[in-house]
């Protein structure tokens, strides 16, 4: 119930991401049952139906993932104050984001069963002429356990996954971690880096400077200084509240510059190694060994280099993206640059990975793209929808990620505004990083769609 009552009182944006994951979810549900309608009306042909059921892999993973980034973005699971006091903590708050996206799946999962059997002709007759008939099995009855069955993966494998990336973690070091396990002085949770004498235990106040006097025991004359004289030179030699307080709005206006990320050496290890595999299946040959979707064939090394390049690429995004803002602040940066490389540095772990899977996805599209202008295959319903779906979701992922990094940087912007910096710098910040990102992934993406495409074109 009070993942329902969340759902309602959310705003409208977040309605929309919610309906575009029920959306995705009844997108993979149908494929699904197609696959199952496959294999109901070709009892004869088990490796195709397995094929079939294999290549929705991909979209499942695209949802799932889109899923999760909705569910990271979604403000009514986010902790605030006054929640815990209630018994909503972390953990109870990642049940409910879990649940909550176990319901938009469900509810995709719904659709698409409703879609499926409307075009089976079980509800109002047979539509289309019977053209959808081949695939959908619809002069055999439908086994009701493997349709429920293949319709749960979705809600399952996507509450399954945000309650596991969302649950709550302990962030301390190692080190502070142990600490907290013993107790002080005095029944304090936690140890302290400095050990003090057993005489410190019976004094409550007092602390002892430097020349072992303690601070409250000498008066102001004993140190040759009048109370007068001790507020003129306060006032003399302490800086202005508003340089303080405009000194310390200039510290928090850009975010601090994170570590890079460790996975950079990994992608692009795994990313040569997809490229290889690849030029090794180019110099074998074409042999029709594992059909393609949409009619073309390929042989079992050029489906291995396409997994590999896309891994590769998912795991060097972030790293990249840290480069990329790197190098936005090299030699001699002015303020628009050095605000760009710094939040693309601090958004790395955040938008990198997405970006990578986009480009990952996109390179798969143009090299299938290349290969349907060149050998002309019959491109059917269910691959268009396909790719579609793996499209939008990605393209989807990314623009959550986007919204999630902008939200996440809301007081490095008020801070700016503070400051009286222009609403222009910020929009031009923002199209400078745009440009860095592009400038950087796009030749990379036309270079491994190129490499994707060489072995089925030569």
């Amino acid at each position: 119930m009070l993942a329902l009552r969340l759902m309602r009182g959310a705003r409208p944006a977040v309605q929309l991401r919610r309906l575009l994951v029920a959306l995705a979810s009844a997108g993979t549900g149908f494929l699904l049952l197609c696959a199952l309608g496959h294999a109901i009306s070709h009892p004869g042909d088990p490796s195709g139906a397995l094929l079939r059921l294999a290549w929705c892999l991909t979209p499942l993973a695209a949802t799932v993932h889109f899923a999760l980034a909705v569910a990271r973005t979604d403000p009514g699971t986010r902790p605030r104050p006054g929640l815990a006091a209630i018994g909503l903590g972390p953990a109870r708050l990642m049940a409910v984001s879990a649940t909550t996206t176990a319901l938009s799946c469900t509810l995709g999962s719904l659709l698409a069963l409703l879609f499926f059997l409307h075009l089976r002709g079980d509800l109002t007759g047979m539509p289309f002429d019977g053209a959808a008939a081949d695939f959908l099995a619809a002069d055999a009855p439908l086994p009701w356990p493997a349709a429920l069955t293949l319709l749960g993966l979705v809600p399952a494998i996507a509450s399954a996954t945000v309650g596991c990336v969302l649950r709550p973690r302990d962030d301390r070091p190692a080190s502070a971690k142990r600490d907290a396990r013993s107790y002080g002085r005095f029944g304090a949770y936690g140890r302290t880096a400095a050990r003090e004498t057993f005489g410190s235990y019976g004094r409550f106040r007092a602390h002892r400077p430097a020349g072992g006097r303690s601070a409250g025991a000498a008066p102001d004359a004993a140190r040759g200084r009048t109370p007068q004289a001790r507020a003129g030179e306060s006032t003399l030699t302490a800086p202005p509240a508003a340089d303080n307080e405009t000194e310390d709005l200039g510290r928090e206006a850009l975010p601090t510059p994170r570590e890079a990320p460790k996975g950079l050496p990994w992608g692009i290890a795994v990313l040569a190694a997809g490229l290889a595999v690849e030029a090794y299946a180019n110099r074998q040959g074409t042999a029709s060994a594992a059909p393609l979707p949409g009619g073309l064939a390929g042989t079992p090394s050029v489906l291995i280099g396409w997994l590999l390049t896309a891994v590769g690429l998912a795991v060097a995004g972030p790293g990249l993206t840290h480069l990329c803002g790197r190098l936005l602040q090299s030699t001699h940066p002015g303020a628009l640059r050095l605000l760009a490389g710094r939040v693309l540095m601090s958004e790395a772990a955040r938008i990198g990975r997405p970006l990578g899977i986009v480009c990952a996805v996109t390179s798969g599209v143009y090299a299938m793209a290349t290969l349907y202008d060149s050998t002309d295959p019959e491109v059917g319903p269910l691959t268009t929808l396909g790719l579609l779906l793996v499209t939008s979701c990605t393209i989807a992922t990314l623009l959550t990620a986007a919204v999630e990094a902008k939200h996440a940087r809301s007081d490095t912007t008020a801070a700016l505004l503070r400051l009286g910096a222009p609403a222009t710098m910020l929009r031009s910040a923002a199209a400078l990083r745009a440009g860095a990102l592009l400038a950087l992934f796009g030749p990379l993406t036309l270079v491994v769609a190129e490499l994707a495409a060489l072995p089925l074109t030569s």
